[in-house]
């Protein structure tokens, strides 16, 4: 089975309603799709969302690499996606969103020619339902409140509250009044600020969640700012967990090292791929990091799915598993994923286990 043909197919898809975040508000989810057409008929599917912030591609930036990489890994074995990796690192250094994409596609058309599931190409599943974590960010207590209701309401086990977009003893005080509002004491709480404050504003916020039921808050400060971390985990009680400032399983050792994280988000899109993220969470136990697995705001169904794969392989999901697909007003796979009392079940189709509405892949199809 080889390589035939390689798209990147660049889609724009609206939101429910916009999510705050510490630098903006998203209204759209602006990804990449990756189509993979093998010389034996198989189509294999991969997703990533632009991130400038956090991984420095956009979408055009991403269709170009794809577009870029096309040619050098067309005609090479679908079925040593190893290989097809290393061949793209060494005509494209980066881009790891892009890489993402073609590699959860590589894994979906291996796993259907084999009819395994990706899990089983993963090392096998070690459970098949996940925590489902939901984000809050509305912008305000009574919205942040009213919406941590509704979402326990509709079963969700776990939630992370937004902050870093006010002061952090405005957003502190926010905090503490939705984690009051959960009385369940099952229910995983957390807080993100992406990279919102300064070591000294963060020390300041995490004095004022002391004493809330808080599991832990991600990424308080710059990625760059390793030390600044350690400094704001030094003054914590609430563990400080590494987000945008993960980019390689160097970046764990080195956040490990300095104290100045206790878990990790781990994304496709920083690390480069499903392997890189299985190999990321295995170092997680090894290093005894709590894992938190998470799609960018707001990857569709194809990158929702390579996720569940990767929560059912993986040794653990400490921190609960972020989706984002249920934040989309629409999707591009014929059955979305859907939440279950509280959880979500992985897919047990061979590949991804979904199948893709390519005319509504052409209806959100966007030029770049």
């Amino acid at each position: 089975m080889r390589i035939q043909r390689i798209q990147a197919i660049a889609i724009s898809l609206p939101l429910i309603k916009p999510v705050k975040m510490s630098f903006e508000e998203v209204r759209n989810a602006e990804n990449v799709l990756a189509r993979i057409e093998t010389d034996n008929g198989i189509t294999g599917w991969g997703e990533a969302a632009s991130a400038p912030t956090m991984t420095g591609e956009t979408q055009g930036s991403m269709v170009a690499a794809i577009r870029h990489l096309a040619d050098k890994l067309e005609g090479l074995p679908a079925d040593d996606i190893p290989a097809a990796m290393h061949r793209a690192g060494q005509y494209l250094y980066g881009n790891n969103s892009a890489k993402a994409a073609i590699e959860m596609a590589l894994f979906d058309a291996l796993g259907q020619a084999r009819g395994k599931p990706v899990y089983e190409l993963l090392g096998g599943a070690k459970r098949m339902r996940v925590p489902a974590l939901r984000l809050i960010g509305t912008g305000s207590t009574a919205g942040d409140i009213a919406e941590t209701q509704k979402r326990l309401a509709e079963g969700y086990v776990a939630i992370k509250i937004k902050v870093g977009v006010d002061t952090p003893e405005a957003d502190a005080e926010r905090a503490r009044a939705v984690a009051a509002s959960v009385k369940d004491d099952k229910v995983l709480i957390c807080t993100d600020a992406n990279q919102g404050w300064t070591p000294d504003e963060a020390i300041r916020f995490v004095k004022g969640i002391a004493d809330t039921r808080i599991e832990f808050f991600e990424q308080p400060v710059a990625a760059h700012d390793v030390a600044g971390m350690a400094r704001v985990a030094a003054a914590s009680r609430v563990k400080i967990g590494v987000d945008e400032g993960l980019h390689s399983l160097d970046d764990l050792r080195h956040h490990h090292q300095l104290k100045a994280a206790l878990g990790a988000s781990l994304k496709t899109i920083k690390l480069g791929g499903l392997q890189a993220v299985h190999d990321a969470a295995l170092l997680c136990e090894e290093l005894v990091m709590k894992v938190n697995l998470a799609c960018k705001i707001a990857e569709a169904g194809i990158a929702s799915a390579g996720l569940m794969h990767l929560a059912a392989a993986i040794p653990s999901v400490d921190w609960g598993v972020s989706l984002s697909s249920p934040y989309l007003a629409d999707d591009i796979v014929a059955e979305p994923i859907a939440l279950s009392g509280g959880y979500i079940n992985v897919p047990t189709g061979p590949g991804l286990g979904i199948r893709v509405d390519e005319t509504k892949v052409r209806r959100y199809t966007r030029e770049v």
